[in-house]
Formats: C-alpha cells, sequence, structure tokens
C-alpha cells in the first residue's frame, strides 16, 4: 500500500485528486495529445498507433537528454490539465483539492500548494511495491531512485508526513486528521500535494 492507495482514501474522504501519472498515461494512450509529438522525436516508438513504453524507457532511462525532450513534451500538458482541475473544482466550491505528483519537490511543483504531504513506508517496503510493477528492474529502480530526494529531505520539506507502512487503518486515521485540521483553518482552498514513495 502506497501513495495510490492513500489517494483512492482521499476520494472516499470527499477530496478531489488530480492523479498527475494517470494523467500522463491518458495523454501518451492511443490518440492522446502527446501521441503526435512522441512520434516526431521518437520515431521508433510508435507500433501500430501505440507508444511501445518498453522501447521508450529503455531510451530515455539511457539518455537523459532524451528524457528531458520527453519531459518538455508531457509536462505542460501535464500542468494544463492540473490547471483545469483546479479551475474545475474552484468553481464547484470544494475547500480542499489534492495533486498527486511524483517528484513533488524536484521539479518545483510544491511551490503550487498550499500545504504538501509525503508518503512514506520503510525502503525494503518501497522497493518491494516498485519492482512489482511491470517493466520494471533493479537498474530502473536505481535510476528513479537516484533523481530524488532523499527520504530525510522529503521530511523537512512537506508539512504532513503519512506512514503507509503501518496499516491501511493508520493511513486512513492520519488522513482524516489531516483534512479535519484544513477544514478548521482559514476559508480558502487548499491545494494539497502528495509525494510519490520512490518511483
Amino acid at each position: 500500500m502506497g501513495k495510490s492507495t492513500a489517494s483512492n482514501m482521499l476520494l472516499r474522504l470527499g477530496v478531489p485528486v488530480c492523479d498527475a501519472d494517470a494523467l500522463t498515461h491518458q495523454l501518451m494512450a492511443p490518440n492522446g495529445a502527446a501521441i503526435g509529438q512522441i512520434k516526431k522525436i521518437f520515431p521508433g516508438t510508435i507500433k501500430h498507433g501505440k507508444i511501445d513504453r518498453q522501447i521508450l524507457s529503455k531510451l530515455v532511462f539511457k539518455d537523459r537528454s532524451l528524457l528531458h525532450k520527453l519531459e518538455e513534451i508531457i509536462h505542460p500538458m501535464v500542468w494544463e490539465a492540473q490547471e483545469t482541475f483546479l479551475r474545475d473544482c474552484s468553481r464547484n466550491r470544494y475547500s480542499i483539492v489534492a495533486l498527486d505528483i511524483p517528484l513533488l519537490f524536484e521539479n518545483g511543483s510544491d511551490k503550487r500548494c498550499d500545504v504538501t504531504a509525503v508518503v512514506i513506508a520503510p525502503d525494503f517496503l518501497q522497493k518491494q511495491r516498485v519492482l512489482k510493477r511491470f517493466g520494471m528492474t533493479e537498474q530502473k529502480y536505481a535510476s528513479i531512485k537516484s533523481k530524488q530526494l532523499s527520504d530525510q529531505l522529503k521530511r523537512k520539506k512537506a508539512d504532513f508526513i503519512i506512514n503507509t507502512g503501518i496499516g491501511r487503518r493508520h493511513t486512513f486515521n492520519a488522513l482524516s486528521k489531516i483534512i479535519f485540521f484544513l477544514k478548521q483553518s482559514k476559508p480558502q482552498i487548499w491545494r494539497s500535494g502528495w509525494l510519490t514513495r520512490k518511483g
């Protein structure tokens, strides 16, 4: 159980969540908004109208300049979708909303949030969870980890820390307390950033 479970719990608590990973998958899906640009820059990665994510992943993990080019395509589109989400939530008068963003501090997205929360778990558990993902390898995991701040730095920067290694009930209670605290604070729309676990 990690940040995806925590995001689902927020939804159960009535907090709208915008998942940056899900947006990226939509943008890169067949007929997604990013397909055209990716086809131009990474022509060998499109098979039968779909992005072969394995091929693309190998390319960008070997060459950081290619990763930067991919991010230049995807990130502005994700940010635009997040802004649309925030405007819609404001129009619907939600007092608290959450942005689920990997590498929140590393890419400066925390500046768009009023409060931030880090979802943590012991290193061995984080690694175990990540390596269960399709196509994940020890090498990829090491590469992902190398781009992230240490857990210690994340904890220092975050307003709230949620330990998901203790169990679902603990996580749900911790989230409930955070939501209660924010609702008791000054009236405004809280834009909460939720940090991913390693990977």
